[in-house]
């Protein structure tokens, strides 16, 4: 499977089939790697409702007809721009013929562009024989070694950049949690606010704990 960073916290994950993408912010961001109407998914994830994250979603789904996974408020507010959802809760799975994708708690503040106000998640994803854990927005909480409890994580992609997020020693600490194989870090170095030290991030949890680092620049992939 294919893990490719498209720039903040927008990962495409690919099998070769099936194109999951995941917080599609491309318009904007400056460190986006493709443009929105350069993606053709198979499906849409979102961690919750900032513009940051949720970013093209509605534009990209109309286009494609990719059905969108959301908490429960988000996917209403989207359902009626006539967009297929599937909207869990906490804790929910949904499953399709390529894997599933299940919600798990993040800690954070969730609201859309347009004022739909919802709980912010993590997201865990089976494709194919790979599990992806999605930090999502959040800062680090014991809860974290939960998630990977059932399903074991074959890669994390966690947010370093503070601020809005865990910054990155309290990510080395996440990272111990999740026990992850493969960590690949995001939301950092887009605005001055959340720039951070890539390298010393992937130096700490390297020689802390068993978990391989992998940085990626923005339109790079990781191959597992």
């Amino acid at each position: 499977m294919e893990v490719r960073f498209l720039g903040h916290a927008c990962f495409e994950l690919s099998d070769g089939d099936t194109r999951v993408l995941i917080d599609p912010f491309l318009t904007g961001n400056p460190k986006a790697a493709v443009a929105a109407d350069d993606v053709n998914p198979s499906a849409i994830l979102l961690t919750h409702g900032h513009g940051d994250h949720f970013g093209d979603t509605v534009e990209i789904a109309k286009r494609t007809g990719a059905p969108v996974v959301a908490i429960v408020e988000i996917a209403r507010e989207l359902a009626e721009e006539g967009i297929e959802t599937h909207d869990p809760n906490m804790g929910g799975t949904v499953k399709f013929d390529w894997g599933w994708v299940k919600v798990v708690p993040a800690w954070h503040s969730s609201m859309t562009p347009k004022g739909t106000a919802s709980t912010p998640a993590g997201l865990v994803v089976s494709l194919g024989e790979t599990v992806v854990y999605h930090l999502g927005d959040t800062c680090a909480f014991t809860d974290l070694q939960l998630v990977g409890k059932r399903t074991p994580i074959d890669i994390a992609l966690v947010p370093i950049g503070g601020h809005y997020t865990m910054d990155r020693e309290e990510a080395v600490d996440a990272v111990e949690l999740i026990a992850a194989t493969t960590v690949i870090p995001c939301h950092y170095n887009t605005f001055p606010l959340i720039e951070t030290d890539v390298e010393a991030f992937k130096s700490d949890v390297e020689s802390s704990t068993s978990s391989e680092v992998v940085v990626l620049e923005p339109g790079e992939s990781h191959t597992t």
